[in-house]
């Protein structure tokens, strides 16, 4: 056959190198330092996914004699309605002790009293499992680890489909998304780290990659995994979160939990250390909103511990952007409003279905991190199922030999690419198809729904799909991939509708609201809604698997 393309092979290849992927790398380097790891990396390992550089907290740690595995599952369980496989956050939790103090031995931060205790914040139903970190170059410190383990990582690559030998994985095809260079990958084992779908509806200021996540996370991991024939659940529930507005930035653990209060547009107290996102949205809907900091009745010294973490530790551009609005933390407010719609594994529900050892359904591949199925897994998910995906993939490689290449995918994958970079002569370029997109999708997809509009929002994914063909531009390499990733988005709309409509109940909050059936329903829905591709990736097939115990 005439390469047109260089092929590399590997033992485990990585597609995403955030939080989860990284830590996949590290681990499966620690578990045969022979083997050869791959990291595909769309944007560049030391700055991307969604901690991007530091982070205030390890959201889920259960400490010895301060909590247990079981209250974890226990609480976690409530704020996940019921809709959780216990297995899989049991060892998440059982694990995330031991990773703690891996963290630290790597010179991560975790500040500790007089006595060597750490501070936990209550930030779940029930125990106190969220830690206080203070490292400002976390993303850093995993990427020079990755690096100095001997992993080869390829940035600005982007996974564009993966490859299979009969029923199990067998590599990916990436593309450069600065030059379009294409490159194969044949890999015994794959791990899918690639983010959620951050790029889902539209933020109110109406600014593309101005989302509470990794504006990069288009839902590349979803689709890739639905594809290859993976399971996929949870992509009713489309999250909304309640955060700083026109930044979508985080600081409510580090405001309230360090005694800053929280007003409503009346000046009224909201009493709780940490009200829930769904009550605050709820609130605000109400007519009572929009909810702010305020701050001026701290001392100086807790006012500029507090700024020292969103200054340095969380997000430095934070600084400019309370200057640019002539925000002082002594004098001025806060101002909060509702994000975007998203889906996410980490935050929510969304994602491809794993076990404890981060299997998905198809032999070969895993997931971790927000790609993958671990209920409100957060950051201490993405790094325990990092570390278990990698050690699965690397037992599973050990026994195979080297992979065959499958050359007719790559010329189907190949003749599709060449079929986009035809459409120059069309009249519409793809962000502003991408803003009509996401527009919808707040018009008919974000909550509440009924199925009125769920119908409308996939009556109009088919027509995306038919109009991004025949009225978007492609012009330039940049234009190539951006109609890849809103393929990729118009996928999980398609997906999220769907599943969002099938479950005929209202759940969790303001993330699953059906103004037809505002009701929940354990009786009929406490099950999972499952999502896998039939003929074709339009054709959506669903069914109901049962909720896994203990």
């Amino acid at each position: 056959m005439n390469q047109e393309y260089p092929v590399i092979t590997c033992d485990v290849l990585v597609i995403g190198g955030g939080s989860a992927g990284a830590m996949a790398a590290i681990r499966a380097k620690e578990m045969n330092p022979d083997q050869t790891v791959v990291v595909f990396e769309k944007g560049e390992i030391k700055y991307s996914g969604c901690i991007a550089m530091g982070m205030d907290a390890l959201n889920i740690v259960s400490i010895p004699g301060l909590t247990t595995p079981e209250l974890y599952v226990e609480s976690n369980a409530m704020a996940c309605h019921g809709i959780m496989d216990e297995p899989v956050n049991h060892r998440m939790a059982e694990r995330s002790f031991d990773l703690l103090k891996k963290l630290e031995s790597w010179d991560v931060c975790f500040p500790t009293d007089e006595k060597g205790r750490y501070e936990v914040l209550q930030v779940h139903p029930k125990g106190r499992f969220c830690v206080t970190m203070k490292e400002p170059k976390l993303k850093a410190i995993l990427a020079g680890r990755v690096l100095a383990s001997g992993c080869r990582v390829l940035n600005r690559t982007m996974a564009m489909q993966l490859l299979k030998n009969g029923d199990r994985v067998a590599g990916a095809i990436g593309m450069n998304v600065r030059t379009g260079e294409i490159l194969v990958c044949k890999a015994k084992s794959v791990i899918l780290t690639a983010g959620g779908t951050a790029r889902f509806g539209l933020p109110n200021n109406g600014y593309l990659y101005g989302v509470y996540d990794f504006p990069g996370n288009t839902g590349d991991g979803y689709v890739l995994a639905y594809k290859a024939g993976a399971e996929l659940s949870g992509f009713e529930y489309t999250l909304i979160y309640y955060i700083i507005k026109d930044i979508n930035a985080p600081l409510l653990y580090i405001t309230l939990t360090r005694g800053a209060n929280l007003l409503n547009a009346f000046d009224e107290h909201r009493e709780k250390d940490h009200p829930s996102i769904s009550s605050m949205l709820q609130e605000h809907n109400e007519g009572r909103g929009p909810l702010r900091i305020v701050m001026n009745h701290l001392p100086e010294k807790k006012i500029k511990e507090i700024e020292d973490i969103l200054f340095t530790t969380e997000r430095p551009v934070q600084e400019r952007f309370f200057q640019g609005r002539e925000v002082n933390f002594r004098s001025g407010e806060i101002e909060l409003w509702p994000t975007e719609c998203f889906l996410c594994g980490g935050h929510g529900l969304t994602g491809v279905r794993i076990n404890e050892k981060a299997e998905t359904s198809v032999p070969g591949l895993y997931a971790a991190g927000d790609t993958a199925l671990v209920a409100r897994g957060h950051l201490s998910g993405a790094f325990v199922y990092g570390e278990i995906a990698a050690e699965s993939a690397t037992d599973y490689a050990a026994g195979l030999a080297p992979v065959d290449l499958d050359g007719s995918q790559v010329k189907g994958f190949l003749k599709d690419r060449e079929e986009k970079f035809g459409r120059r002569g069309n009249r519409l370029a793809v962000e502003e198809f991408e803003y009509k997109v996401r527009r919808m999708i707040n018009d008919y997809i974000r909550p509440p729904k009924a199925e009125y509009k769920l119908n409308r929002a996939l009556w109009w994914m088919s027509r995306f799909r038919t109009e991004l063909k025949d009225a978007v531009y492609v012009r330039d390499i940049h234009d190539l991939f951006k109609v890849y990733e809103v393929e990729n988005i118009i996928q999980c709309a398609a997906m999220s509708a769907l599943a969002s409509k099938e479950r005929t109940e209202s759940r969790w909050g303001p993330w699953h609201q059906r103004t037809d059936f505002p009701e929940k329903n354990d009786a009929r829905w406490l099950k999972h809604i499952v999502l896998t591709m039939g003929e074709a990736p339009e054709d959506i097939k669903l069914s109901h698997k049962p909720i896994i115990k203990m």
